[in-house]
């Protein structure tokens, strides 16, 4: 498990994404991708977290960006009539649960 959870974790936010989008967006699945793997930039909210990095934190909850409120607005996105603003709430919000994935791999959530 040591070595197929970062494996996990790195695939569902960077391969993954382009799976997804070939699934519910073929006519432009290669940008629909691209942009579902830039909204790995909500993890920008670990830079103002104390200690930046902690492999035994759970981010969800923890990180300003990775909480309830936030999701509510990722699932907003997906309701604006724009492929590349459902994209990104679709990438945020799959970002998310691979992020779950790795808190109840630690055995939180």
């Amino acid at each position: 498990m040591e070595l197929l959870q970062p494996i996990l974790h790195y695939g569902g936010h960077f391969l993954a994404p382009f799976l997804i989008a070939w699934a519910i967006y073929r006519t432009d699945w290669k940008r629909f991708g691209a942009v579902m793997v830039a909204s790995n930039a909500i993890d920008i909210d670990h830079l103002w977290a104390v200690p930046m990095f902690d492999p035994d934190r759970c981010s969800i909850g923890f990180h300003t960006f990775h909480g309830w409120e936030a999701a509510l607005i990722y699932l907003a996105l997906l309701l604006v009539p724009r492929w590349w603003a459902r994209a990104l709430g679709a990438g945020a919000l799959w970002h998310l649960a691979v992020d779950a994935g790795d808190c109840m791999a630690m055995g939180g959530l």
